[in-house]
């Protein structure tokens, strides 16, 4: 089990068993569906609509569908998951009994800590990576009408990110308040640094905002100016499987690149409803990058080896361009039709791996839009991934571009090439590998294309140094 370590002592937090609920009767969002836009922090290249001319470079690697497009001036548009994290130290963790945990979650519901302890979570953490990398992004999704939502609408403003409200003009009686409330995820931290979760996300076989049924003409518009729209297996607890699926669609429909990371979720979802697995195989096969751990992409295929699972998940997709493969302290792969490209992880001081990987995709949407080399792009999504890694905590902890500019700067790479070469140990039928020069691939009958890690740092450093001038973020 992942042990959190906290920068300060936090008191322990004792659930009151009097109800002192902050959240007002009926808190329903009753803002408008765009609630602010992002920040414009530098000039933007647009996407246009088709027989106008595409000015993004390599029109995204050649990943946007080629009918529909629209002006597309926003970088990412994350669907759902947006939570806040409340972690705390507790004398013990909540008790496995369901009715039990529950009834414990709600004690801390209706005695809430203080705001220092709160963080935004779930798909926050992408955004806020991306942000600092100096992309536009939107946040698509519910937050309650309480001090919990204005608590995420304030952090996703300060770091310049849009935010696109999911809602309904559904009749407020045919839910009970709680369905509208923001989803807390309560990650409680023991005496001996063990950690649990409980989101009342765990307690019911809905999704958290099972009332919203279809994406309205704001959530539609804001897919449909982004260049590529993020989903991970999250989502489904808090939107069902049928408004994934809507989203999905429209996307391919207007020319929006899809990125999917399962995540955890995947496992359940492929044995879940009927519906879960429509929604769970949709994504899969409409994804251009497909983004997974390696035991991720062992669940979904039943291959071992992450390549040969990523070559399998390239087969079935009909829009996948790119499987990424998250290996953590080892490094990361990128697998395409073609080749292969691969790239250690930086060595770094780990704090608390919470939000690392979740940073990496962020950086990997940046390589993804800027049409960077394959392999830059796994090297700067481990940095960002490593920079995050250093920190305590997801949200506005997340790697800084100072961070992650002294990571590549340092270029100290955690070399372990007795993995590598059992990965490359087998017939992987691509013409040509790409790695870092560092990496010794033996036993390949494959081309090996050596990149030397300095010259990959020196065309990182100009973007990075640009980035960090374009925009202002906690350093």
């Amino acid at each position: 089990m992942h042990a959190i370590t906290l920068k300060t002592p936090i008191p322990y937090h004792v659930p009151s068993l009097k109800s002192n609920s902050i959240f007002p009767q009926n808190p329903r969002l009753t803002q408008p569906h765009l609630i602010f836009p992002p920040i414009h922090h530098r000039p933007h290249s647009s996407v246009v609509t088709k027989g106008l001319g595409i000015s993004t470079p390599g029109a995204l690697n050649g990943s946007l569908h080629s009918k529909n497009l629209a002006v597309k001036d926003i970088d990412v548009a994350t669907l759902g998951n947006l939570c806040v994290d409340i972690v705390l130290n507790v004398p013990q963790l909540p008790p496995p009994d369901a009715d039990r945990r529950k009834a414990y979650m709600d004690r801390l519901s209706a005695s809430p800590p203080d705001k220092k302890y709160w963080e935004a979570g779930g798909n926050c953490n992408m955004a806020i990576a991306a942000a600092r990398l100096g992309l536009r992004c939107n946040a698509i999704g519910h937050v309650g009408n309480e001090v919990y939502g204005q608590f995420l609408l304030d952090v996703l403003r300060d770091e310049g990110i849009g935010m696109v409200g999911m809602n309904e003009d559904t009749d407020a009686n045919s839910s009970t308040a709680s369905s509208y409330e923001t989803l807390l995820c309560w990650v409680l931290v023991d005496q001996l640094q063990r950690h649990g979760f409980c989101s009342r996300a765990d307690f019911s076989k809905e999704p958290a905002f099972s009332w919203l049924t279809k994406l309205s003409v704001q959530v539609k518009t804001a897919i449909k100016q982004s260049k590529i729209l993020f989903c991970n297996g999250y989502g489904f607890d808090e939107l069902s499987p049928a408004v994934i699926a809507s989203a999905v669609d429209y996307a391919v429909e207007v020319g929006t690149a899809i990125f999917f990371d399962p995540g955890p979720r995947g496992k359940s979802l492929s044995a879940g409803t009927p519906e879960e697995q429509g929604a769970l195989n949709l994504l899969l096969r409409m994804s251009d990058v497909l983004l997974l751990t390696s035991d991720e992409a062992e669940s979904l295929t039943g291959i071992k080896n992450p390549i040969l699972a990523g070559q399998q998940l390239l087969k079935q997709g009909v829009q996948t361009k790119w499987v990424i493969v998250k290996m953590g302290p080892k490094g990361s792969i990128l697998i395409t039709k073609s080749g292969i490209s691969c790239a250690p992880a930086f060595k770094v001081k780990v704090m608390d791996t919470v939000g690392c990987g979740d940073s990496f995709v962020a950086a990997i949407a940046y390589g993804f839009i800027h049409n960077m080399p394959m392999v830059n792009t796994l090297a700067i999504a481990n940095a960002v991934g490593g920079a995050t890694a250093m920190g305590c905590g997801a949200g506005r902890n997340v790697a800084t571009l100072d961070k992650v500019l002294k990571i590549v700067k340092a270029s100290n790479l955690n070399e372990d090439d007795k993995f590598w070469n059992e990965i490359f140990d087998e017939n992987l039928g691509v013409q040509e590998i790409t790695a870092l020069s560092k990496l010794v691939i033996n036993g390949s009958d494959s081309q090996l294309n050596s990149v030397p890690l300095q010259k990959v740092v020196s065309e990182l450093l100009p973007k990075l140094k640009s980035a960090e001038l374009e925009r202002k973020v906690p350093c």
